[in-house]
């Protein structure tokens, strides 16, 4: 009867790697349930959702650039126009630039991606549950493996309960039969995990994601300036339409 010892351990491991994942998953539905209600996206927070730091940063660039208060040459080059910034993005890329009021465009937006303002909208849409954390995703993701890896203890530990010795024929049949079940709920999990824990992008939560789609068919329905900066916010500098700030922009990860 060693087999059972066996199971009692397939049991446990298939068991806790379940709850585990259960418990992570009713956690990101509670956290998902209340996040963004009431809530407008900014353009930057748009940008940060869509595509991160370097989103924001390519924004402000962009709008600055048609406002006329910077210009980005087609070399990759970017200039001072207007050196007074209005909010705190803008600050960061004008001091990116430096007091030469002249620069690269792709270092400028490297510092610009890493300055406070940044950081502190980051640290904003995760406290408004519309940005996934740094550990979201993983602990998601740690907990799915956890119970592969349980799926793969049951079965090893089943074919070791199958090859013991002193076992008749009908007894491997009931053995194999024990050590189904909790192979099934496991195997369950994992189906159950992949249909309905929600998947998280890079950026932005499943809350963010609803936003975001709703930011783009609000955007869609006037032709304004804001529906042009909307464009590159959620898709990034490809929206871009003049061919002489896109070519600016192409410059931008050229090795200095």
């Amino acid at each position: 009867m060693f087999w059972v010892l066996l199971l009692l351990l397939a049991w446990v491991a298939t068991g806790s790697a379940c709850a585990r994942l259960c418990l992570v998953a009713v956690r990101a539905a509670a956290v998902d349930e209340q996040a963004g209600r009431g809530h407008d996206l900014t353009l930057y927070e748009a940008a940060f959702l869509s595509g991160g730091p370097a989103r924001v940063a390519d924004l402000t660039l962009v709008s600055m650039a048609r406002r006329r208060r910077l210009l980005l040459a087609h070399t990759g080059w970017v200039t001072v126009v207007d050196p007074g910034g209005r909010d705190d993005m803008e600050r960061s890329v004008l001091g990116a630039i430096g007091p030469r009021g002249q620069s690269e465009i792709a270092p400028v937006r490297r510092t610009a991606a890493t300055a406070e303002a940044v950081r502190r909208l980051a640290d904003h849409l995760v406290a408004a549950g519309l940005a996934v954390p740094d550990g979201a995703r993983t602990t998601v993701a740690g907990a799915v493996r956890q119970v592969r890896a349980a799926a793969a203890a049951v079965l090893a530990l089943g074919a070791v309960a199958l090859l013991l010795p002193g076992q008749d024929p009908g007894d491997r049949g009931l053995v194999a039969l024990w050590f189904a079940f909790p192979l099934v709920l496991a195997l369950s999990c994992l189906a159950i995990a992949r249909i309905e824990v929600h998947p998280y992008t890079r950026w932005a939560s499943p809350a963010g994601q609803r936003l975001l789609g709703g930011l783009s068919r609000h955007s869609s329905a006037t032709g304004d300036d804001r529906t042009y900066l909307t464009a590159v916010a959620v898709r990034g500098v490809r929206a871009i339409g003049e061919p002489e700030l896109r070519a600016a922009f192409a410059h931008r990860e050229r090795p200095r």
